[in-house]
């Protein structure tokens, strides 16, 4: 691991990704801006006519698609460019630009939702039939439509439009917060060497083979962390009373309610997730004690978490190495993913290293015209393999559903976003283990296994309880102080990690550093898309091209229909919680023969 951070300007240009594709100076950024200024205007001129005539309500349609691919050029340069350098005030600007655009733009659409619930249906029926290509928003109308109880009038939808741009206030303060102005002591070994301590080094320094770096960084990280708990509190606080105030002003019983509807998932998926895996944390336990044996420690603690417990098998991964192998385990998808795959790696799609002020974390932009980008924070180890073949995931589901899905249809909703990445997390596993013989080595890649598993299931779904326990207490009209969170926290954290971990007074902060509370329930997400992973997965270990047919319909679906049905297509029924408590038995099986290899 590298001691010295570099700055942005030092980075080499390979390293770095190519915004140029999206647009090629800041001037041709600040060009689009003001052109798009004038856009407000003609969505209000519509008003009044969307059940008029079948055409009005086509134009509206395609004028919509039009501002969907202008507005996610125009977000996304900003987004990407001020990720790179938070501290860049100019890229803030641009940031901040893009969304008043975007929120000038939706309150001036404000009235499209109400007058499209208000036409009749026998109207809709003749408008479908007089002008067929309205069959191309069929999908739409129906989103609008599902939700009548939920819409408000003109003037009150405008009104919540408005109030977007204050909404995303607690997010953009938590993250220029954590990532531009947050700022660590060195830290360090036993042997004296030191290392600069970040949001992103924090958990490369924990996963060190050395006990005392290990144990200084933990708790550096959480002391300055500390000190900080109640502006970071009132922050996240700030989120709960805004996503309670807009659950409130669409009449919806709680903000999870809200969330999830606004997808078209269940409420009732949450909490089967949450309740499958109470039912499973046996197997979380034997985890944790097979980990205390292997450590020989006689306490296990929070910082004891990461390391790897076969760490002799550890091996240095360069980025171009990475590349080389995620391509390996892909290959069983099909020529056609792979070339997609070269394409992102060859045309920088990829910012890959760390530098100053960057972003912490890894994420694909989402936005895949004319491509995705993908942000990393590579640090040439499996675990940042395992990213980039994550990451890339995403990235693809993006490109094959803008490529095979019409702009209105081609975005997916969060719930399958994890799929597709986990997805290629588990081919990957795969694809390594089928490569060695040798048990210490098999050993240490079924640890780094059960420790993405651990991480993804168990531990986003301890995320999603305690964020459904900060919404329940925002709705009660309970503050979210920093004393209550940690107490919560720190809880939740025993109760997951069972008796053979010691539940350090510094993990009861952790919730202060997760910026995925800002996400409105995100989290459990990722352990249901890891648990529907693993079912594709296995399909298509058992049965080749068919199910690799499937799973490229699923991945070009988009939002062609709900997300559940959309797993459907590749073979896996979310509405049960079989899938998750299928992940969770192979979770204990993996347990159990790491057990006979060590």
């Amino acid at each position: 691991m590298a001691k010295e951070i570099w700055k942005r300007e030092e980075v080499p240009v390979e390293y770095t990704w190519n915004l140029a594709d999206i647009f090629e100076s800041d001037d041709a950024w600040m060009a689009e801006y003001e052109a798009l200024k004038e856009y407000p205007a003609r969505v209000a001129a519509f008003q009044g006519t969307l059940g008029r005539r079948a055409a009005d309500l086509l134009g509206y349609f395609r004028l919509s698609d039009e501002l969907e691919v202008r507005l996610g050029k125009l977000h996304g340069y900003a987004h990407c460019m001020s990720d790179v350098d938070t501290a860049d005030s100019r890229y803030q600007d641009l940031r901040g630009k893009a969304m008043a655009t975007y929120i000038g733009i939706a309150g001036a659409a404000a009235f499209a939702d109400p007058e499209i619930l208000a036409i009749p249906e026998e109207t809709l029926t003749a408008f479908l039939a007089e002008e067929p290509a309205l069959k191309e928003y069929e999908r739409s109308l129906y989103k609008i439509r599902r939700r009548a109880a939920h819409m408000l009038t003109p003037e009150g939808e405008r009104l919540l439009a408005a109030a977007g741009e204050m909404a995303n206030g607690p997010d953009q303060i938590g993250s220029t917060f954590r990532n531009a102005d947050l700022r660590f002591p060195s830290v360090t070994d036993a042997a004296g060497n030191t290392y600069p301590l970040t949001n992103g080094s924090f958990v490369p320094l924990l996963e060190s083979d050395d006990r005392d770096l290990r144990r200084t960084a933990f708790e550096t990280y959480y002391t300055r962390l500390g000190e900080y708990k109640n502006t970071i509190a009132a922050t996240l606080d700030a989120q709960f009373k805004q996503l309670r105030f807009f659950a409130d002003s669409r009449r919806y019983d709680s903000t999870l309610a809200a969330s999830l509807d606004r997808t078209e998932v269940p409420v009732a998926v949450y909490h089967n997730l949450i309740e499958a895996v109470h039912q499973n944390l046996d197997k979380m336990y034997r985890y944790v004690a097979l980990r205390k044996k292997m450590l020989g420690v006689d306490e296990l603690h929070m910082y004891d978490v990461y390391t790897p417990i076969v760490a002799d098998a550890a091996s240095e991964i360069p980025y171009a190495k990475a590349q080389e192998t995620v391509l390996e385990a892909l290959a069983v998808l099909g020529d056609d993913y792979v070339a997609m795959l070269k394409e992102g790696f060859e045309n920088r799609w990829i910012d890959v290293y760390e530098n100053v002020g960057k972003r912490s974390g890894a994420y694909s932009s989402g936005n895949a015209r004319p491509h995705p980008y993908v942000l990393l924070n590579h640090k040439d180890n499996l675990d940042t393999q395992f990213t980039l073949a994550h990451e890339m995931g995403h990235a693809l589901h993006s490109y094959l559903s803008t490529k095979h899905q019409p702009v209105s249809n081609s975005d997916y909703v969060i719930f399958v976003a994890e799929v597709a990445s986990t997805c290629n997390e588990i081919l990957l596993m795969r694809h390594l283990l089928g490569k060695t013989t040798d048990k210490r080595e098999r050993a240490y890649l079924i640890n780094h296994f059960l420790d993405q598993f651990k991480g993804t299931v168990y531990r986003q779904t301890m995320f999603a309880e305690f964020e459904l326990m900060m919404g329940q207490a925002a709705e009660k009209g309970d503050t979210l102080t920093a004393d209550m969170l940690c107490e919560k926290y720190h809880a939740l954290n025993k109760l997951y990690f069972g008796p053979d971990m010691v539940s350090d007074d510094g993990i009861a902060l952790e919730w202060a550093r997760i910026p995925h509370f800002f996400y409105n329930y995100y989290v459990f997400q990722y352990a249901t898309g890891f648990s529907a992973a693993v079912a594709i997965a296995n399909r298509i270990q058992k049965e080749g091209a068919s199910a690799v047919a499937d799973y490229k319909k699923f991945l070009s679906g988009g939002g062609s229909t709900d997300p559940i049905s959309l797993l459907k297509i590749a073979g896996v029924d979310m509405s049960t919680p079989a899938p998750v408590n299928d992940a969770l038995s192979l979770f204990g099986e993996l347990v159990e023969e790491m057990e006979g290899l060590v």
